[in-house]
């Protein structure tokens, strides 16, 4: 058995068991990724793929078993490729963020100034998506590591840790009535129609769970992925804006007025995640470290080794 075997079966799979779109992805033929697989499987003695007449059409038990040790094998080759390039180049190279709109907007930017002036040979990537999209984007090697709040935590193949703590913010025009809130409840709230985050983003599923325990059903006017997007039309005076508070500028937000509601929906969590283990360059160490201070190198590898089971703030 050899490595190119190892990327055919590996990219069939990927390639929703379409052997001549595999064939493509690797630049290749489809013969050739066909033969290969029958000569792993007949070593092996067992079939990876079930099929109908010449086609393969999913994997057979033993075959999701040889796909998991395939997974293995190549992440640890690739890793060892990552070693070869690292000591040969400690300060440059490619490194790729997933995260989300809120992140990269607001959370991102002094982070990866203070990168980039350290590291000026890397070539930095961000990619956006949801937080289960950013964290399928390091599941499958798009990216070193996601950034996203908790819900990344729950996603298997993947190592979170705790960067920092944000809450919600209601804004609103100057001279709105709440304002005058001392102590915004929510049924203040839910008095006015609401404009805030898609369900998949920035901890909307707390602001949901806190209305409904009070059996309140505020109206949802607009949902947007994007608190620029949700700030410009509370600035219409079409509704009361709910936003994560890091996304908040008072310098620059200067026709809105904020209220902090962590009282109301709880305090969320961002984090960074990773692929269970991964090999990292030393210059995402520090990228992890410039983010968040607590999160050294040695306490990465800890739970990258799995010799450390949590970490919170």
């Amino acid at each position: 058995m050899n490595l190119h075997q190892f990327r055919f079966v590996r990219e069939a799979v990927r390639q929703n068991f379409n052997l001549t779109e595999a064939a493509k992805s690797l630049f290749t033929s489809q013969p050739g990724v066909s033969k290969a697989i029958i000569e792993l499987e007949e070593e092996l003695g067992i079939d990876i793929f079930t099929r109908h007449g010449k086609r393969i059409r999913g994997l057979t038990e033993p075959g999701r078993q040889v796909l998991k040790s395939v997974e293995l094998i190549l992440q640890e080759v690739e890793g060892l490729k990552r070693i070869g390039k690292e000591f040969a180049a400690q300060d440059s190279g490619s490194f790729t963020i997933a995260t989300t709109h809120t992140q990269a907007r607001y959370s991102l930017p002094a982070v990866v100034q203070a990168f980039a002036q350290k590291f000026p040979k890397v070539r930095l990537s961000l990619l956006q998506g949801n937080p289960r999209q950013v964290a399928d984007m390091v599941i499958n090697g798009q990216a070193d590591l996601a950034i996203a709040t908790e819900a990344i935590a729950e996603m298997d193949g993947l190592v979170s840790l705790p960067c920092f703590q944000w809450e919600h913010m209601v804004v609103v025009p100057p001279e709105h009535p709440l304002l005058k809130s001392s102590a915004l409840t929510l049924e203040e709230i839910a008095a006015f129609p609401l404009i805030t985050y898609d369900a998949a983003f920035a901890g909307r599923n707390k602001i949901d769970q806190a209305f409904t325990r009070r059996g309140l059903k505020p109206d949802v006017l607009l949902e947007a992925i994007d608190a620029d997007v949700i700030k410009t039309y509370v600035e219409l005076g079409m509704g009361v804006g709910i936003i994560a508070g890091l996304a908040f500028d008072p310098a620059r937000d200067l026709n809105l007025r904020a209220m902090p509601v962590g009282h109301l929906f709880g305090t969320n969590v961002s984090r960074v995640a990773l692929k269970q283990g991964a090999y990292l360059r030393s210059y995402v160490f520090t990228f992890i470290e410039i983010l968040s201070p607590s999160l050294s190198r040695k306490l990465v590898e800890q739970v990258l080794a799995g010799e450390r089971d949590s970490y919170e703030l």
